[in-house]
C-alpha cells in the first residue's frame, strides 16, 4: 500500500516530556521510557526548567542538562518558553528577545535540531498588529541567522486566542509571514489541534489553513481535542474534557478531530518531525499513542514489531 504524502516526509516521530522537576531530577526515568518506546526523538521541556535567569544561561545547570542527555539512541528537539513573545511593544521586546537567544544557546548545547517557540501576539490595546508583526518578522530573521549559526532550525507554532490576547497570527496568516521573511532556518510548527481551536474563534475554514501552513511545517504537534475553544469557567481538567472545551492535550481518537483525513491530506515540508503533545494526566495511554503516531506515520506499531 502506498504512504500518505504525511508517511512520505515525515523523518522521525517522537513525542514531548511532561517534567514535574524544575532541576531534572525526573529526566532519567523519563528518558528510560522514551528509550523502551523506540522513538526517534524527544521533545525536551526547557520552559518548565530552571535554565535561564534575566536572559542568561545558568551554565552549571545547563552542564547537568547535557550530562544528562547524552548517550540515547534518539535525537533531541526542544520546547522553548511559551513566554517569548516577538509582537511585545519596543518596551518589553528586548528581555523577550534575549530569552529566546539563551534558549537558541541551549537548544546547541542539547544538540537539538528544532527550537519550537510559539508565534506572537497583541495583547496592548495601543498596538497597531501591522507593526506588532513586523516587529516579529525582523527579530525572527534576528533570530534564525543566531539559530544557523547554532545548526538550529527555530519552528514557529500556530496558537490561538485567549484572553487578553487581542490578535495570534491563523495558520495561513503564519505560513505568510514565515515566507516573507524567507530563512532557512524560520520554519514553522504546525500544530493541529491549535489551528482547529483559531479557526473556530475566527470562523475560518481548518482544513484550507492546516493546508496553507504544512508546506513551511518542518515540526508538527499532534494531540487532539473537540477544536473548541474554552468559554466556560472550569476549575479541573476533568470538567474541559467533560465540556470538550479548550486546548486539553487529549491522547488521539479521544476527541474530534480528523486524524484519518489529516494522515491521509497532510504534505508537511520533507523531513518534518511528527510529535506528541500529551498532557500528563493521560500518560498511561503514551505506548498506545506511540502505535497510534506510527501508523499515522506509515510505520509499523512497536507492539506488532515485538
Amino acid at each position: 500500500m502506498d504512504k500518505t504524502p504525511l508517511a512520505r516526509t515525515v523523518r522521525g516521530i517522537g513525542y514531548s516530556l511532561r517534567s514535574g522537576s524544575p532541576d531534572f531530577a525526573d529526566l532519567t526515568q523519563k528518558l528510560d521510557e522514551a528509550e523502551a518506546l523506540g522513538v526517534d526523538f524527544v521533545e525536551l521541556p526547557i520552559f518548565c526548567w530552571t535554565l535561564v535567569a534575566g536572559g542568561q544561561v545558568m551554565t552549571d545547570r545547563l552542564e547537568c542538562l547535557v550530562r544528562l542527555t547524552r548517550g540515547r539512541p534518539f535525537g533531541y528537539t526542544v520546547h522553548g518558553p511559551l513566554a517569548i513573545n516577538l509582537m511585545e511593544g519596543p518596551a518589553r521586546i528586548g528581555a523577550h528577545t534575549a530569552l529566546l537567544d539563551a534558549s537558541i544557546s541551549v537548544a546547541q548545547a542539547l544538540e537539538a535540531v528544532h527550537l519550537v517557540i510559539h508565534s506572537g501576539c497583541v495583547r496592548d490595546a495601543d498596538e497597531t498588529f501591522a507593526v506588532a508583526y513586523s516587529r516579529q518578522r525582523e527579530a525572527l530573521k534576528r533570530a534564525g541567522d543566531r539559530a544557523g549559526r547554532a545548526g538550529v532550525t527555530l519552528c514557529v507554532e500556530n496558537i490561538f486566542r485567549f484572553a487578553p490576547m487581542r490578535e495570534t497570527a491563523s495558520p495561513a496568516r503564519l505560513a505568510g509571514e514565515i515566507d516573507a521573511i524567507a530563512h532557512p532556518c524560520v520554519r514553522a510548527t504546525l500544530d493541529i489541534s491549535h489551528a482547529y481551536l483559531r479557526c473556530a474563534d475566527a470562523k475560518l475554514d481548518a482544513a484550507a489553513e492546516i493546508a496553507a501552513l504544512a508546506p513551511y511545517a518542518r515540526h508538527i504537534h499532534a494531540h487532539d481535542s473537540f477544536g473548541r475553544p474554552l468559554e466556560s469557567w472550569t476549575m479541573d481538567e476533568a470538567e474541559r474534557l467533560g465540556l470538550g472545551e479548550g486546548d486539553l492535550h487529549l491522547p488521539l481518537g479521544w476527541g474530534s478531530l480528523p486524524w484519518d483525513e489529516i494522515a491521509a491530506t497532510l504534505t508537511p515540508e520533507p523531513g518534518s518531525i511528527l510529535n506528541l503533545e500529551l498532557h500528563a494526566r493521560y500518560w498511561s495511554e503514551l505506548p498506545a499513542q506511540m502505535d497510534r503516531l506510527r501508523t499515522i506515520a506509515g510505520r509499523a506499531p512497536l507492539t506488532a514489531a515485538a
